[in-house]
């Protein structure tokens, strides 16, 4: 399947828009490889652009700037939507970084092009609504888990919201975005091998 036919299919699925009304962002959807490594958005930067994961891995992590230490917040990965949100709604720079965790291609829009699609079409807004929802959730659901959640049920809801992430990308950015350090990690995938 296409990347554009694949993104066809996931807005239907998420929005349940028509093919007449996704044929009018035709002319704006890009492809963009990304090599391991190359930032989808950077620290300061605002970012223009939203993406759509056709393949691959994204982290979005703060960095401190004193201490240098990396603090991993958001993972996106197949057939996910990626960008800076805040960033992106606001056009103003962003706090994080968003880096390609490996090989991976998107299709990406610029704001200006999706702004003219809101204007044409109230499934373009429906989109819109819904990637905001998507947004404020992530997020959420990111900062109450660390108040209500053991990072054993942490690390069990990452395998479902990423299957293939622990084959992937190296274990410390996974203990990083759990919260705990690598030896707990490691406890937390035996008892799970363990338990199943």
């Amino acid at each position: 399947m296409s990347e554009i036919k694949l993104l066809e299919k996931a807005l239907q699925k998420l929005t349940g828009m028509d093919e007449k009304e996704f044929a009018l962002s035709l002319p704006f959807w890009q492809v963009k490889q990304y090599k391991k490594g190359e930032y989808y958005n950077e620290y300061k930067n605002v970012c223009k652009h939203l993406g759509f994961v056709i393949n691959g891995i994204f982290r979005t992590y703060y960095m401190n700037e004193t201490t240098g230490e990396e603090k991993n917040m958001l993972f996106y990965s197949d057939h996910q939507i990626v960008s800076a949100y805040k960033s992106f709604i606001s056009q103003t720079p962003c706090n994080y970084y968003t880096e390609s965790m490996v090989d991976s291609t998107i299709l990406y829009i610029h704001i200006d092009h999706l702004q003219e699609l809101y204007e044409q079409s109230h499934q373009w807004e429906r989109f819109g609504r819904h990637v905001a929802e998507i947004a404020f959730n992530l997020v959420m659901n990111h900062t109450e888990d660390f108040l209500f959640k053991t990072p054993e049920q942490r690390y069990v809801e990452l395998l479902e919201l990423h299957p293939g992430i622990f084959n992937t990308i190296p274990l410390y950015h996974i203990a990083s975005y759990l919260g705990i350090q690598g030896p707990s990690l490691s406890r937390i995938r035996k008892r799970m091998l363990n338990k199943g």
